[in-house]
């Protein structure tokens, strides 16, 4: 192994360092993108720091060529990311934070939210729970900029199954849901006491006797 040979390929990339029989191998530096840190075998494997050339920036650990291991992936937009990667995606647990003030933490596989995660807006609205190929699936609690609250379950992004909704003003329907809305059997009280209890459609009552003149829904 010798230092500081400087190895040039057809596509214009250039490396500079360690090698060992004919290819990179240790320490050294490639352009176009620049990588600065450890090679295997012509490959960045171990420490080390990816500069593109849009701006974007990877600081953190390589295994045959690609992000493995923990490291830090910064966006020239101003979003990153810091966390476990596994064959170049996030995978593991992990931080993503947006340029707008949006914050994800939690499990990530395949460069989606994946598992148990907690999803902060910028707006202040906040999801904690399960999440499945980015979406949240399963149960999860989001809390509303407004004060409103639903507590239950969720499918491909929307309240789907069991769940508890109470709004600000102390209203609250438990009861089944369906792609979003109040679908299937439940209960609406309203603050003042006032009660409808039976079926759900599309998100409005189908009338029945077990209703108060005087209820008002959401």
């Amino acid at each position: 192994m010798t230092n500081n040979k400087t190895i040039s390929f057809s596509d214009g990339d250039q490396y500079v360092g360690e090698h060992k029989d004919g290819e990179a191998h240790g320490q050294g530096t490639t352009t176009y993108p620049e990588y600065v840190g450890e090679v295997k075998d012509g490959k960045p494997h171990g420490h080390g720091t990816f500069t593109f050339t849009n701006g974007d920036k990877y600081v953190g650990e390589h295994k045959d060529g690609k992000r493995h291991g923990l490291g830090t992936y910064t966006y020239a937009s101003g979003s990153k990311y810091v966390g476990e990667f596994k064959d170049g995606n996030y995978h593991g647990l992990g931080t993503y934070t947006y340029a707008s003030g949006s914050k994800y933490v939690g499990e990530f596989k395949d460069d989606n939210y994946h598992g148990l995660g907690t999803y902060t807006y910028a707006s202040g609205s906040k999801y904690v729970g399960e999440f499945k190929d980015g979406n949240y699936h399963g149960h999860g609690t989001y809390t509303f900029s407004d004060e409103d609250k639903y507590v239950g379950e969720h499918k491909d992004d929307k309240r789907n199954g069991l769940g508890t909704y109470t709004y600000a003003d102390r209203d609250q329907y438990v009861g089944e849901y369906k792609d979003g809305k109040r679908h299937g059997q439940g209960t609406y009280t309203s603050a003042s006491g006032s009660k409808y209890v039976g079926e759900f459609k599309d998100g409005e009552i189908v009338w029945n006797d077990l209703w108060e003149n005087n209820l008002t829904i959401h």
